[in-house]
């Protein structure tokens, strides 16, 4: 009975006594602030044009940055526990959303591209939320079954549940999204006690079935970027026309920049400047240090996040914070990589800083749940 009691007043001190990591608020702070600034720099000219209003976009990221701060101070203030409860149900509604999405009609006529839901005026990718779902479900599956990491039928059943998520995503189709979930569950799987034959297996298989997809044409849609990636200039008009737009944009800002509000390639030459290259404005304007500082800051978010997961209290908490951090760690490279043309384009934005609203809202309220799980560990010091 006193354990019981001891234990609820600890429960109880989570909300009132426990700290959360300032180091790891500061870098999302910093990393938010910076976002927003390039934000409107880089788009200020394109929503100009576009919508007679150089503030179209920076007014509504910084709203939805304000709705993000809260929601990021209320999932701090909550026992990160709680979420095991929606697990599952998460699970089934996102599957849900995006069978739903596969059936309605593409919302941009003349696109066979179907990523996104609309609730009247507001829309929201149900790929943001499969990121989380996964994290979600396979932290607490692994973290309640962790003996079970070298049985072969509980690793099918995971890569089962991972497979119906990213067949779902890869058929809208979001080559990026299916890349980014399919490693988020692998991470973990290896983070919960994987063993290397498995590992090692999963890896020949993948290779196998993406080459075998490849050379099918199954996946034409990536096949098409796979071509422009190795030679964006045999469509420069084209489908090659971002990229080369991009690779100039990153030439011209040379080591130092051309200064904040100085880009050039953001004014209608690099397409939507504010969104998956935004990246490509912040070489232009920053230069080749900016850049590099930048880097090193979703460095340093990351370096503290596991940090974070290192110290939680369970191997739940510990799972949660290694995939909260590593979705935003590898989005982060991914970006960077389509930028600078090092791997092809796959269509995916750059955390903090890529307008979108619900994608930040969503992003930050994530790395409340972070700061959560480092506020119980500093109540389990006391």
């Amino acid at each position: 009975m006193a354990r019981k009691e001891g234990e609820g007043k600890i429960k109880k001190l989570s909300f009132k006594e426990g700290k959360i990591d300032i180091v790891f608020l500061s870098f999302v702070l910093v990393l938010l602030t910076l976002g927003l600034v390039m934000l409107f720099s880089a788009s200020y000219a394109y929503s100009y044009t576009y919508y007679d209003n150089s503030f179209h976009f920076i007014l509504r990221q910084t709203a939805f940055a304000a709705v993000g701060l809260v929601a990021m101070f209320f999932t701090s203030r909550i026992d990160y526990h709680f979420y095991k409860k929606f697990s599952w149900v998460l699970y089934a509604v996102c599957l849900a959303m995006l069978v739903f999405l596969l059936i309605m009609p593409p919302m941009v006529q003349g696109m066979d591209v179907k990523r996104w839901l609309a609730i009247g005026s507001f829309s929201f990718q149900p790929s943001e939320i499969a990121k989380f779902s996964v994290i979600l479900l396979f932290s607490h599956l692994i973290s309640v079954n962790y003996k079970l990491m070298d049985k072969f039928k509980f690793i099918l059943f995971l890569v089962a549940l991972l497979a119906v998520v990213c067949a779902l995503v890869v058929l809208e189709p979001h080559i990026s999204a299916t890349l980014l979930i399919l490693a988020i569950g692998v991470v973990l799987m290896i983070v919960g006690g994987l063993s290397w034959k498995y590992i090692i297996g999963g890896g020949i298989s993948v290779a196998v079935l993406g080459l075998a997809a490849y050379f099918s044409g199954i996946i034409g849609y990536g096949s098409d970027r796979i071509k422009y990636w190795l030679d964006p200039w045999a469509d420069a008009k084209g489908l090659g026309y971002q990229t080369i737009q991009s690779l100039l944009a990153i030439g011209s800002g040379g080591i130092m920049g051309r200064g904040i509000g100085q880009s050039r390639q953001k004014y209608l030459w690099v397409p939507e400047p504010h969104n998956d290259f935004i990246f490509s404005i912040v070489c232009e304007e920053l230069g080749l240090i900016g850049a590099t500082v930048i880097i090193l800051l979703f460095c340093a978010l990351v370096w503290r996040g596991f940090s974070i997961a290192l110290k939680a209290p369970d191997k739940f908490g510990s799972l949660l914070a290694v995939g909260l951090t590593f979705q935003v760690g590898l989005q982060a490279i991914l970006n960077i990589l389509v930028v600078t043309n090092t791997i092809p384009n796959t269509g995916i934005s750059l955390p903090f800083f890529s307008y979108g609203g619900t994608s930040l809202v969503i992003l930050l309220a994530q790395m409340g749940i972070v700061l959560s799980i480092s506020r119980q560990s500093s109540i389990q010091k006391l």
